[in-house]
């Protein structure tokens, strides 16, 4: 994961708002040398002023702070609502970890930033943001708001997602999804971060509940989590081991050899019917990987805003 040095100094989530911020400001240098540069990331950007341009767009209060001319490249403000969803069933707190890094994360851990993260981009175009956590209950709903208050009232409770332990919480996302589309009244865009475990009876019920969101005219993202290296990969040393799962607490042992080929050939057809589902449903699927960095769901979010209008 390319991160730089300034962030991976910063141990533990101690500030999750600064690590968004830093990943963002990441993010955003990026674009200038991908096929969004020029797409109108929509940040209040700025550059230096060429003699000769208009004056109109001048920052006048960055030129009082520096003595230089800047103008503002983009500045939109919008009226956008996002909600943000998280999956906070003991499978999403995989790999146990006893700290948190920026290098050093599980799917709870990774999904918390990836949120704080979107938060930050919201923020800086003044639009409103919602939040809903949920596991074996309703953990926490809260709706779409822009005020400074509201982002860190936000913050708080990821950062306290984090510290709870899970172990043995089974969930029925759909149950959640339900009651959550009947709460957000307006058109949004409804970020969903889970790791998609649950049994192959309450697959169908899923998406029922995912088209409610979307009978609502919400955008529907689904970023589906996972380890590459244990979840896909199966990258387990080929000695005796005892698997637990982590939802029921049931028991296997076996070599990692013996399943591995077998493994990989099911969990590639599981993603694959995912993604002909979501798309059938007009739900945008993304898998993210843990172990990479943010940038496909920071993509994805500018991708969908420019749609969304």
């Amino acid at each position: 994961m390319d991160i730089p040095k300034e962030i991976n100094e910063i141990k533990g989530f101690n500030n999750l708002e600064l690590l968004a911020h830093q990943v963002v400001e990441g993010f955003i240098s990026g674009l200038h040398k991908s096929p969004f540069h020029g797409f109108s990331a929509e940040f209040a950007e700025h550059r230096i002023y060429n003699q000769g341009e208009s004056t109109k767009h001048i920052d006048w209060k960055l030129f009082a702070k520096t003595d230089k001319y800047y103008t503002k490249q983009y500045e939109e403000e919008t009226n956008l609502r996002c909600h943000l969803i998280i999956d906070n069933s003991s499978s999403m707190h995989y790999p146990i970890l006893k700290d948190f890094s920026i290098n050093h994360l599980n799917k709870i851990s990774f999904s918390t930033l990836a949120a704080a993260a979107v938060m930050n981009l919201l923020k800086r175009q003044r639009d409103a943001v919602g939040l809903s956590i949920y596991s074996d209950d309703y953990d926490y709903y809260s709706n779409e708001k822009g005020s400074e208050r509201h982002h860190q009232m936000l913050l708080a409770k990821l950062s306290e997602t984090l510290v709870k332990k899970r172990t043995q919480i089974i969930t029925k996302t759909y149950t959640y999804l339900h009651e959550i589309a009947d709460k957000i009244k307006r058109r949004s865009m409804v970020f969903l971060f889970t790791d998609m475990f649950q049994s192959d009876q309450e697959e169908e019920k899923l998406f029922e509940a995912l088209q409610h969101l979307k009978y609502n005219k919400h955008e529907v993202i689904l970023f589906h989590t996972y380890d590459k290296e244990k979840e896909i990969e199966f990258d387990f040393t080929n000695r005796p081991k005892r698997f637990v799962d982590i939802e029921t607490g049931e028991k296997v042992d076996l070599y990692a050899d013996n399943v591995r080929l077998d493994y990989k050939v099911a969990v590639k057809k599981y993603f694959n019917e995912l993604k002909i589902k979501c798309g059938q449903y007009r739900i945008r699927y993304v898998p993210v990987d843990i172990n990479e960095d943010f940038s496909a769901i920071l993509t994805t979010y500018l991708a969908e805003r420019q749609k969304f209008k």
